[in-house]
């Protein structure tokens, strides 16, 4: 199996793994993968996320244009397409509505606290991105901002978005977001969110920035 064909068929699985967690109800919600520098594999528009069948998986190159596959894809390529300009290293992109997550995103609330080892490490703190319209060209240049720190946002009023080294860690990150958003939720109806104490918080951020290079 080459390359190409394997990222339509991993595309297909993550859409099934979102809509079956009903993170992407409808037609909502677009996944990609870099193919090589100056190509991506993306999911088409108006089908649902979990039914795709990998020949509706359309490759374009940087510029919008499709190169292989027939109909149209999502009209959120202009912000996946914008990402993969900016950032050689990001191979994987995940927009979808996770029902907690997309709630936070509607308030205009970050996830912004330390709560769980495993999200501080593995995905940080998630803030919210002003709202910019579905399928415009500011809607990518609005993310642009957060892509060295943070590796997932909230689109206010929308959604949120994650990427990775993969599309396997952007999934993996989408899935740790919505994680996130239901730990806060919950733990505020319960009476409060209180974070890792310290010495333990820092070495935990300390760990994520090394894993991330910033440290």
């Amino acid at each position: 199996m080459d390359r190409e064909q394997q990222l339509k068929e991993e595309i297909c699985q993550v859409g099934k793994a979102l809509w079956a967690r009903g993170m992407c109800s409808a037609n909502s919600g677009n996944i990609s993968a870099r193919l090589s520098p100056d190509e991506i594999v993306i999911t088409p528009t108006l089908i649902s996320k979990g039914f795709m069948r990998p020949e509706q998986i359309l490759t374009v190159n940087l510029e919008g244009e499709v190169l292989r596959g027939e109909g149209y894809p999502t009209s959120e390529t202009p912000m996946h397409l914008r990402l993969f300009r900016e950032r050689e290293e990001i191979g994987g992109i995940v927009h979808a509505h996770p029902p907690k997550a997309t709630a936070f995103a509607v308030a205009g609330k970050a996830l912004d606290l330390y709560l769980v080892p495993e999200v501080i490490v593995f995905l940080g703190q998630v803030p919210v991105a002003p709202f910019q319209m579905p399928g415009s060209a500011e809607l990518g240049e609005g993310l642009v901002p957060y892509l060295k720190e943070n590796d997932a946002v909230l689109m206010q009023n929308h959604g949120a978005i994650a990427w990775a080294a993969d599309l396997t860690g952007a999934h993996h990150r989408m899935e740790t977001l919505e994680f996130f958003a239901e730990v806060a939720f919950n733990a505020t109806i319960l009476g409060g969110a209180n974070e890792v104490p310290s010495p333990a918080l820092e070495t935990l951020v300390n760990l994520r920035k090394m894993m991330k290079g910033t440290a």
